[in-house]
């Protein structure tokens, strides 16, 4: 179903509750020309965001501790 911007701004929380309870798609027009689409969220398996790249590093060696090659930065030029 196609809809103003202005018929959309005025009845915004309505027709969001049409797409959350029966899966309606609305497009929003400017001037007669499609601008934006409104559709539900498709449901999917959320992922915690706390944990979801574990086991994806790997340790190369200590980061901290001094190495025994200098550096270009520490040299005097």
């Amino acid at each position: 179903m196609s809809v103003s911007a202005a018929y959309f701004k005025a009845r915004c929380l309505q027709l969001m509750d049409d797409v959350k309870e029966r899966r309606a798609t609305y497009v929003i027009t400017k001037r007669g020309r499609p601008v934006a689409r409104l559709v539900p969220v498709e449901p999917g398996s959320r992922t915690p965001v706390f944990g979801r790249m574990k086991g994806t590093a790997t340790v190369k060696g200590d980061l901290v501790a001094p190495v025994s090659v200098p550096w270009d930065a520490e040299r005097d030029r």
